[in-house]
């Protein structure tokens, strides 16, 4: 007889149980039941069931990705790392693992691909003649304020160069560690140049720590909010992603608690399960409150065209139907009840400046 990883608890401090199936691998091993937590120990050399993160170096020659999603409010975004140590149960970023011969499950959440040359290579392409200055992105796919970011400080290095060159940046993060840089972010914000969106799935400190391990409480991500309004740079929350059956009643409370620590603006998204991550997810469901997969599954259904995920344009963060139209009503009266903008400030260009425009302006 054998058994899924799927079948057993994360390890502790991690949102998924193990490896599950790579879609591009030909060959898959199962196990015997009670060689499961072994295989845990040994394919990640540490203690059994405390898998140890891995840095690797990711040799990318570029830095800067192109979006061409009218879904996105961003033409340009830049990602420091592949891969997230906060191991959220819902990451609809998981998938992209396997194209590196990864696995979307702890795979996902120990082997980070580390971008180390990022900051030149941000400078590099910010200097080209054919850079059109416009704002970035930057943790449109993953956290650029992981737990590793404390040690390496690559973010902090690319907002180093954003700010030499006034490039306008919005950062996205479910992590305090952004208060590291309020200086940077600030001064960026000096030239309207910089917005931060702190990511707040819920209000309950118990759900968060179950649902996103390894990112920063609640309270701490509102304390951010605070710390960052009050240095002038402009801050929002993201309810993202709205879990209907889990989160979606927390929408009006998340975003009074946003404006109390002065937020200015708000976003929300509805959570997308693409490939391996509807089994990942609904399998978390059910570990956490047996009996709640059915509902939680049926109304994601009714609000994705009776799939789990959609690709299409227009759907794709915000579902369709009539419920996921509610949900969006939900959302817009809560912003207008709290008194936040239903989307970031615009960011400006205007001060964007290259070195080579620098050196002239000395003479």
């Amino acid at each position: 007889m054998t058994t899924s990883l799927h079948e057993f608890s994360p390890p502790p401090g991690r949102g998924t149980p193990g490896n599950p199936r790579n879609r591009f691998e030909q060959l898959h091993l199962e196990v015997d039941g009670d060689a499961v937590d072994d295989l845990l120990a040994s394919e990640d050399h540490g203690a059994p069931n405390r898998p140890v993160t891995e840095t690797i170096c990711d040799f990318s020659q570029t830095i800067i990705s192109r979006n061409e999603s009218p879904d996105i409010r961003f033409g340009a975004s830049l990602n420091p790392y592949r891969g997230c140590e906060h191991g959220c149960a819902y990451c609809y970023a998981r998938p992209y693992h396997e194209y590196l011969g990864f696995s979307a499950g702890l795979d996902f959440e120990t082997r980070i691909l580390v971008k180390e040359e990022a900051p030149s290579l941000l400078r590099k392409e910010l200097s080209a003649r054919s850079w059109s200055p416009q704002p970035l992105a930057c943790s449109s796919v993953t956290d650029c304020y992981q737990p590793v970011e404390k040690r390496l400080g690559i973010t902090r290095s690319c907002l180093e160069v954003l700010l030499d060159f006034r490039n306008p940046v919005t950062v996205i993060t479910k992590n305090h560690l952004v208060t590291r840089d309020t200086d940077l972010l600030a001064g960026l914000a000096a030239f309207d140049a910089a917005a931060v969106l702190l990511s707040l799935t819920s209000l309950d400190a118990d759900l968060a720590r179950r649902l996103e391990p390894r990112a920063s409480s609640p309270a701490f991500r509102l304390r951010a909010v605070r710390e960052l309004a009050s240095a002038g740079v402009p801050v929002g929350v993201s309810v993202a992603p709205v879990i209907p059956g889990l989160n979606d009643h927390e929408i009006p409370n998340i975003l009074e608690a946003a404006r109390e620590h002065g937020a200015s603006f708000a976003a929300f998204s509805l959570i997308r399960l693409p490939h391996q991550m509807g089994d990942l997810f609904l399998d978390w469901v059910e570990r956490q409150d047996p009996g709640r997969r059915p509902l939680v599954e049926q109304r994601i259904r009714r609000m994705r065209g009776g799939e789990l995920n959609q690709n299409g344009f227009g759907q794709r963060m915000r579902g369709s139907g009539p419920e996921a139209q509610l949900l969006q009503n939900l959302f817009a009266t809560s912003c207008r009840r709290a008194g936040l903008a239903p989307r970031h400030p615009e960011l400006s260009t205007a001060s964007f400046r290259r070195a080579d425009d620098r050196q002239l302006w000395l003479f």
